[in-house]
Formats: structure tokens, C-alpha cells, sequence
């Protein structure tokens, strides 16, 4: 999506580690302009699957899918909770993914009220590097016996195996912007193209 290439290429920054800084405008600082395009983007790319919910992770993953659910009739959101909170009541779902940004591991969890045999699920996120996160949902929707219908990501580090991991494995995966290379030291950043 060459909307959303610009926008990484003029505000994104390169750190070391292979981090990409793009929280002014996508997670810390949001631009809904540009979640609205990326959602009618997610909907074009996936206009051939039967949706009934979205699911996503807390936190940065939730905006851009509640901002997409509105390209797909306005179909739930369900967001993986990354902590037991006192107000999920009842039995759930869940799985522990390690998170390559935050350098540790997570156990997530979903309530059964919210995810059945029934639903047809896009999982949206973010970013996608070595796709645990993504993973750990798919973990989730099959315990449920849901049916994953495909997934859609923002950003993805091509350079890191996490993309290749689900494409390999046949999941229906859609970047809206992947990153083949970055250079900390000159800020250059390369996209690639499917």
C-alpha cells in the first residue's frame, strides 16, 4: 500500500536492533485518516472471505482493527488480553507468545464467551517480525474452533522469518507494507513487493 510506504519512509524511524519508530502515526500517536484507508485496503484483500469477527492483541493492534471493522458490516472486535483482569469472567482461551518488541513473553488470553465454532475470523495486527504474536492467535482460534479466514498486517519485517513461517504454513496472510531491508545508521528504509 503506497500510502502507507510514504507515510513509514517520511516519519518512520530506523533504531538499532531492527526497531522500526512509527508511533507517530500509527502506534502511540494515531492517524485515523490513514487507518481508514489501510481498512478499506484490509477489505478489498479480503473481500472474498466471509468475516463475522476480527481479533487482535492489546494493545497497538486494537485501533487499526476496530477502524477495519467498519469495512466488514461493522463485525465485532475481539482483542487477546495480555493479563487475567477481574472483569473476565468465566473460562477462556489462552496461549503465551513472546513479544520481539518488548523482549519477553506474554500470556494472552481470550473469554469463550466471545469466539465459537461459528465465527469466521481476520486477525489484524500491527506488526508482523517473527510472528509469534500471530501464532498465538491462531492457537486461540483453533482451540475454539473457529475458522481462520485470513491475516492482516500493517507492517511487516521481510526480513525476519515470520511472514515466510505463516505463508509456508498456508495461512492467507496480507501485509499492508513489507519491509525488505532498514539501515539504522542512514535511516534507509526498502520495501518489498508481492
Amino acid at each position: 500500500m503506497e500510502l502507507l510506504e510514504n507515510r513509514i519512509a517520511k516519519d518512520g524511524t530506523v533504531k538499532e536492533g531492527n526497531v522500526l519508530k512509527v508511533d507517530s502515526f500509527l502506534n502511540h500517536q494515531m492517524d485515523i485518516g490513514l487507518f481508514n484507508e489501510m481498512g478499506k485496503e484490509l477489505k478489498r484483500l479480503f473481500s472474498d472471505r466471509k468475516i463475522t469477527k476480527i481479533l487482535t492483541i492489546e494493545a497497538s493492534g486494537i485501533a487499526i482493527a476496530a477502524v477495519a471493522a467498519q469495512y466488514f458490516d461493522n463485525v465485532p472486535v475481539v482483542f487477546a488480553k495480555k493479563s487475567q483482569s477481574i472483569n473476565l469472567d468465566g473460562s477462556v482461551y489462552s496461549t503465551k507468545i513472546r513479544s520481539f518488541t518488548h523482549g519477553r513473553e506474554y500470556d494472552v488470553i481470550v473469554s469463550k464467551k466471545y469466539l465459537s465454532p461459528e465465527d469466521h475470523i481476520l486477525v489484524i495486527d500491527d506488526f508482523l517480525a517473527n510472528g509469534c504474536a500471530i501464532e498465538g492467535l491462531i492457537e486461540i482460534i483453533k482451540e475454539s474452533g473457529a475458522t481462520i479466514e485470513g491475516v492482516g498486517i500493517a507492517i511487516e519485517k521481510g526480513f525476519q522469518d515470520g511472514g515466510k513461517k505463516l505463508r509456508e504454513s498456508g495461512v492467507n496472510l496480507h501485509s499492508l507494507a513489507i519491509i525488505d531491508s532498514m539501515d539504522a545508521s542512514t535511516g534507509k528504509i526498502n520495501f518489498r513487493h508481492l
